[in-house]
């Protein structure tokens, strides 16, 4: 893969994950983050003689992974920023993270949300304490989020492009790799790549050679365009029942971020999503948000071969109630 902007880009995105940074993470987020379970699914009849462990970020405190890096960053903000308050944009699971995160600092919160997030999403945000700014078009959020910080004086803490937040969703990988050391393939819900790039960062500092791999919907396939091009690519259009798997584009820093580890991308369908989402809950008992099922359904459905041990990452479980019983039923 090339990098963005060539190997200084890559090597400047390596170096701004750092192994220390990570650990530090690590021991900041004991207390506030849960050291989520590898449980093991039954064979997978597309993955023959492989053993593949579900790691259950869809229990951590606010029903996903991104708590690790929400409240790293906001943790490692000085005194005086986090007494600005934060900010953020986001379609539902970032917020709650950064509403979280503020809550426990006792500063205030402002998360920028598409009308469309799923009201489970909303309700969390305000249950921790955060208003919320909707917008009407998902690609609004960004510069709505820009121009309330610059009027309120706010610090933003964006979703992906961070070197904190990727480092504290480096230690979801550091705990893979702690918890299953014989662990040959990663498999990793791709959105803006926050997540992505911090499991790269943890198997390039602690866990050489395993194989990481992104899955992201048909209908916003933006690190498969983005690795053919060897830079971010904007899509035209992004759309999938996944709804926190839908930025127009991988993240600039996540990319070079997780360059010479990620080499490969797979795509699930709309119908292969729905059917993962159905396998995890009859199988598990669980009840997995589509983004948060991709992986299994990579693996359901023979979109890649892998070898085992292999962890898929069930990265999120706030689904709204009414289409999931639509996925199950």
């Amino acid at each position: 893969m090339s990098a963005v902007g060539g190997s200084t880009a890559s090597a400047a995105g390596a170096a701004s994950v750092g192994a220390e940074s990570i650990r530090r993470a690590a021991a900041g987020l004991e207390g506030v983050a849960v050291r989520t379970p590898l449980a093991a699914l039954p064979p997978i009849e597309a993955q023959p003689g492989v053993e593949v462990l579900l790691k259950c970020e869809f229990l951590q405190p606010v029903g996903a992974f991104k708590i690790r890096g929400a409240y790293t960053a906001v943790s490692r903000l000085s005194a005086e920023e986090r007494g600005r308050g934060v900010i953020t944009h986001s379609s539902g699971n970032h917020g709650q993270a950064i509403a979280f995160a503020a809550r426990q600092f006792g500063i205030p919160a402002v998360i920028v949300m598409p009308a469309d997030a799923p009201g489970i999403k909303q309700e969390g945000v305000r249950r921790h304490g955060a208003e919320i700014a909707l917008v009407e078009d998902r690609t609004e959020r960004l510069p709505r989020c820009e121009a309330l910080a610059a009027e309120r004086g706010m610090v933003v803490v964006p979703p992906y492009e961070n070197p904190d937040v990727i480092a504290g969703q480096a230690t979801c990988g550091l705990e893979i790799l702690e918890q299953c050391p014989a662990v040959r393939t990663i498999l990793v819900p791709v959105g803006g790549g926050g997540l992505i790039a911090g499991i790269a960062s943890a198997v390039r500092h602690f866990g050489p050679g395993v194989r990481v791999i992104g899955v992201e919907p048909e209908g916003a396939p933006k690190l498969g365009r983005a690795l053919e091009a060897g830079h971010p690519v904007r899509l035209e259009r992004s759309d999938s029942i996944a709804d926190g798997l839908l930025p127009h584009a991988i993240g600039t820093l996540p990319f070079a971020v997780m360059d010479g580890v990620v080499t490969e991308a797979v795509q699930v369908s709309e119908d292969e999503i729905r059917a993962a989402v159905r396998y995890l809950y009859e199988t598990t008992g669980h009840r997995i948000e589509p983004s948060g099922a991709v992986t299994v359904a990579a693996l359901l459905a023979g979109r890649v071969r892998v070898e085992g041990p292999a962890v898929a990452i069930a990265s999120g479980g706030n689904v709204d109630p009414q289409l999931f019983d639509r996925l199950v039923h």
